[in-house]
């Protein structure tokens, strides 16, 4: 009867082996908690540049002669953004930690329980400058905003 003599050969394969197989699923979790913490970035960036890209973009759309106003609101300023000469208008403002909108005549008392939240913030000013140039600020940033319909030239 032959006895066989046991060889580390075979060790050493199943030991790279399974270094290999433990260095693959370390990349793959890595990889993986890598790819979340990207996306959730991007989606806060996302969240916050989409707030101050409404405003512009309602802004924009609506750009007729004497068009946007500035008056008070509920938690200090509200935007008013005539829709033509309909004599309604977009009206934007922060009420209760939210930026809000409501459309309703042009003249008509704001009314916060009943508008649509757009988003979170804490800070919503709106200034106007010397040269027509409306300036929107909010927790996520600031956003300039030029009437093209007064004639205003970029500063």
């Amino acid at each position: 009867m032959k006895q066989y003599k046991s060889s580390p050969v075979g060790l050493y394969t199943i030991g790279i082996a399974a270094l290999f197989l433990a260095g693959f699923f370390l990349l793959v979790i890595l990889g993986a908690r890598s790819y979340r913490n990207t996306v959730s970035v991007q989606s806060g960036n996302m969240g916050s540049r989409a707030l101050l890209s409404y405003i512009a973009t309602s802004a924009k759309a609506n750009d007729t002669s004497g068009g946007l106003d500035i008056a008070d609101g509920p938690e200090g300023q509200a935007l008013i953004i005539a829709d033509g000469d309909t004599g309604y208008a977009l009206r934007i403002y922060k009420y209760n930690g939210s930026l809000v909108e409501d459309f309703a005549a042009v003249n008509a008392p704001l009314s916060p329980d009943s508008a649509m939240v757009i988003g979170a913030t804490d800070k919503f000013t709106v200034d106007k400058t010397d040269n027509g140039v409306y300036s929107v600020a909010t927790d996520a940033g600031r956003v300039l905003i030029n009437p093209r319909s007064e004639g205003v030239t970029s500063p």
